[in-house]
């Protein structure tokens, strides 16, 4: 719903872009996206995920293997709009992947290891193209109630994460409070999308 409402801010009037999914899961958004025109990239260390990905949406692939890292498999679309590489995100380079014009990062930066969060960030700094734009959506609840995952990020913590290299805006904040959450014990739950726009 957060990337149907705010697409045109992600793609900023361009077409046929390459968009990077971090942690992608099986999101059904990779295949709304590449059917638009636009060109897919994602990476999950679930080579489960990947394939029903792929046999969920009827769509035929073929894989093969990533020679600048050990063990990792690329999942290719046969129309090649869709490419899962499946590997643990920190193996990837800009020089194995190439550089994308925009990220969708839900439920991503706040899956990682907060310690892990300054290798994350500069990961996707280095992965992104100038006037690129970035859609993060984080979470935030009472962080002395639970401890996640999902992680709580503030926002001093994106904008000493991005601040340096990018412009970075609130766009939105929705409740998103359920029962799960409340068997977590919080008495809140929202999900905050952002936009950084590399400038």
């Amino acid at each position: 719903r957060l990337l149907q409402k705010y697409l045109d801010v992600l793609l900023n009037g361009r077409s046929g872009l390459r968009i990077f999914f971090p942690l992608c899961g099986k999101a059904v958004e990779m295949k709304w996206l590449a059917d638009m025109g636009h060109s897919v990239v994602g990476v999950e260390v679930s080579e489960q995920a990947v394939k029903e990905f792929f046999s969920e949406h009827s769509l035929p692939y073929c894989e093969e293997p990533v020679p600048e890292i050990s063990g990792a498999k690329m999942f290719q679309s046969t129309s090649g709009n869709i490419s899962l590489y499946c590997c643990s995100i920190y193996d990837l380079t800009s020089s194995i992947v190439g550089k994308f014009d925009g990220v969708w990062d839900r439920g991503a930066l706040v899956a990682v290891n907060p310690c892990d969060r300054q290798c994350y960030a500069s990961l996707m700094i280095n992965l992104l193209e100038k006037n690129s734009s970035y859609l993060l959506v984080t979470v935030s609840y009472d962080p002395n109630k639970h401890k996640g995952p999902p992680f709580y990020v503030p926002e001093s913590e994106i904008k000493s994460l991005f601040g340096n290299c990018c412009e970075i805006k609130c766009l939105e904040k929705v409740d998103d409070f359920s029962e799960r959450h409340r068997q977590w014990g919080l008495d809140y739950f929202l999900e905050v999308l952002y936009i950084l726009k590399f400038v």
